[in-house]
């Protein structure tokens, strides 16, 4: 029987499943088990759209549609927590199964600590991640170093450090992703500098790493992370929709050194990336240029996970210009300020701007130097971030009953 805390492999019973399915299918198993059993109402998850480059969210009711998401997606780069949050409820009248890569993970429990989610009828399968391509890099990388027509791709993955597409007639293709970063494609920067790799805040955490042997590639790797976790797994094995035994000890030593090397090279990266804004007045002046070509879109704040306010103080006259394109950067530092201690690296507010200007790279410095200084790491656990420590509407009456903007008498008299 499945405990907390298990290391298993584990397979669809289905051969369908099995065939369709990435690393034996476990994840498309487990889910359409949920559904059958009563679990959960619903399952959200992404399917392929047009092609491997339009990665779309589904909502799904029917447990024979659940096939529809097998396989990976590595040129998806959706988070789905705010989904929940804006069409869904935020999950406080249904039970939900949902798929999360680690950014995607540490999203769901900073809007649960906001009250935004209700995380006791969320089934939070987690899936290993090394990192994803932006679309349109995607294409560009796969035209002019793979020298491809991406058009023409049917299947991209991941493995043994390396991109590796399938074209429609057959043909496999791999590049190094280190060799592919140096040239500036591959992974979305914020996934070059991610430590969540393997998303234990999930129930479970399915990958393919340290699947060794005849089971590689036909097996996926799950660890069983809480108490839902493990009703997640006894269901589908109970109901004959999911093969486990024990993970290959020398799997689980292969798995954990994968891991380690890559939070080696995260590090490495942020060093890096950090670097190159300066320090001081030059990275002031760095982030001022480049947010200067701001339209006031409000991509970055629509899309930003931590971001739920009701009335944004962005349009706030007394405090943002309203009307001025570029807008002062008052605007920024407003939103900077607001979720600087939250920050969840999951490069939406970067990805989504309309004048590519690198936001995610200034608020991941920005909560890296606060997590050094105040020891809270945002979407690990159920904590409060720093900020949550004041009670807003007390101390704004008491800001308007005093006239003073002054919250903590630092400058006190000994």
């Amino acid at each position: 029987m499945v405990a907390k805390g298990d290391l298993i492999y584990a397979s669809a019973s289905d051969s369908g499943i099995l065939e369709k399915g990435e690393c034996g299918g476990a994840v498309t198993a487990i889910l359409k088990s949920a559904l059958e059993t009563g679990l959960v109402d619903a399952v959200l998850a992404v399917k392929k759209g047009y092609d491997v480059y339009d990665a779309r969210p589904v909502f799904i009711t029917n447990p024979e549609e659940i096939a529809e998401t097998a396989g990976s997606l590595h040129c998806g780069t959706l988070l789905t927590p705010k989904m929940i949050k804006k069409f869904l409820n935020g999950a406080r009248d249904m039970k939900i199964a949902v798929t999360l890569k680690g950014c995607d993970a540490k999203a769901m429990y900073e809007l649960a600590k906001r009250q935004q989610l209700n995380l006791d009828n969320i089934y939070m399968v987690g899936l290993n991640c090394g990192g994803s391509v932006a679309p349109m890099t995607g294409r560009k990388m796969l035209t002019e170093v793979f020298e491809i027509d991406p058009d023409t791709v049917v299947k991209e993955e991941i493995d043994k450090g390396q991109f590796i597409v399938e074209t429609a007639d057959g043909q496999h293709k791999g590049i190094s992703i280190d060799e592919l970063e140096e040239a500036g494609y591959g992974r979305r920067a914020n996934c070059q500098r991610c430590k969540t790799k393997v998303p234990r805040q999930c129930d479970i955490a399915c990958g393919n790493w340290g699947v060794i042997g005849d089971k590689a590639g036909n097996t996926t790797f799950v660890e069983v992370c809480s108490d839902k976790g493990v009703d997640l797994v006894a269901k589908a094995e109970s109901n004959g929709a999911l093969k486990t035994e024990a993970a290959n000890p020398k799997g689980v030593e292969i798995r954990a050194k994968i891991e380690g090397s890559m939070l080696k090279l995260a590090d490495k990266l942020r060093a890096k990336q950090f670097a190159e804004m300066g320090t001081g007045k030059e990275r002031l002046n760095f982030i001022m240029d480049e947010t200067s070509r701001c339209i006031k879109c409000y991509q970055c704040i629509e899309n930003c996970p931590i971001c739920y306010c009701v009335e944004c103080s962005t349009k706030k006259g007394h405090l943002v210009t309203p009307g001025q394109v570029p807008p002062p950067f008052m605007f920024h530092l407003i939103r900077y300020s607001h979720i600087a201690d939250s920050c969840i690296n999951c490069g939406q507010c970067q990805e989504l701007c309309a004048m590519d200007i690198p936001n995610a790279l200034y608020m991941h410095a920005i909560q890296i130097e606060m997590q050094d200084m105040f020891g809270y790491e945002p979407g690990v656990n159920m904590d409060l971030p720093l900020l949550a420590l004041v009670e807003e509407p007390t101390e704004r009456k008491r800001l308007s009953d005093t006239g003073s903007d002054q919250i903590f008498d630092i400058f006190q008299e000994e």
